[in-house]
């Protein structure tokens, strides 16, 4: 069995070519990304694997909308660095709470465009009150509140998903269970497991649905949201 990893993934946001460091005019021609130029896999199909803790599922999404997502907050914080942090906040907060995303709200580019916007936004408004309201005096002694308890319990909630994930996935029948293994934790293309296992695509493709719906249903009766 692959274990499933877990630990925030801030590897990939130090790969170096994926930063768009882009001057105002670069930034204007960044265009919406349409359908047709999409790579496979899906995007709601990386958000399912990201629910199961693959961390490849995250590094494509990266790859795929990073610069459409720093052009946003670059076009709103007129500054680099703080674009950049924000961009990754953001592919931090889907890979923390992917199983929040809800296919009948919106895409994913529009639900990751919208938790920049969100986080811009607030940026510029903290930097805002922060530059009106600061003094010397206001901040002398003060010590930043700890932040170690928050990631204590999110690193426990996310171990106590991954468990209910490796257990219902032990309950699918095994032919079921091998497809979604080798496609989410795997990173294989439904033509690759196809070749790999010397089986037909729509037998791939087949195995892949009603392991899925399984899944669903499961996890739905023990709580947790169903928003693959």
């Amino acid at each position: 069995m692959t274990t499933l990893a877990l630990s925030e993934p801030a590897r990939i946001f130090a790969v170096s070519s994926l930063k768009t460091r882009s001057s105002t005019s670069e930034v204007q021609e960044v265009q919406q990304p349409t359908i047709s130029t999409r790579p496979e896999p899906p995007d709601e199909e990386l958000i399912s694997a990201i629910c199961l803790g693959a961390e490849w599922a995250l590094e494509t999404l990266y790859q795929r909308y990073y610069r459409y997502a720093y052009a946003l907050a670059y076009r709103i914080l007129r500054e680099s660095t703080a674009a950049e942090d924000i961009v990754q906040d953001a592919f931090l907060s889907i890979w923390r709470k992917a199983s929040s995303y809800q296919k009948q709200h919106g895409s994913v580019y529009s639900w990751l465009q919208a938790i920049v916007h969100h986080r811009a936004i607030d940026k510029v408004r903290s930097t805002a009150n922060r530059d009106r309201n600061w003094t010397p005096l206001q901040t002398e002694g003060v010590q930043d509140p700890p932040s170690e308890q928050p990631e204590v319990w999110e690193e426990a909630w996310h171990k106590e998903r991954a468990q209910l994930i490796r257990t219902i996935l032990e309950q699918l029948p095994a032919e079921q269970r091998l497809v979604i293994e080798q496609a989410y934790f795997g990173g294989l293309t439904h033509v690759e497991i196809a070749e790999r296992n010397n089986m037909p695509l729509g037998t791939v493709k087949g195995r892949m649905r009603l392991g899925l719906q399984k899944m669903h249903r499961l996890l739905e009766e023990h709580g947790l949201d169903n928003t693959w």
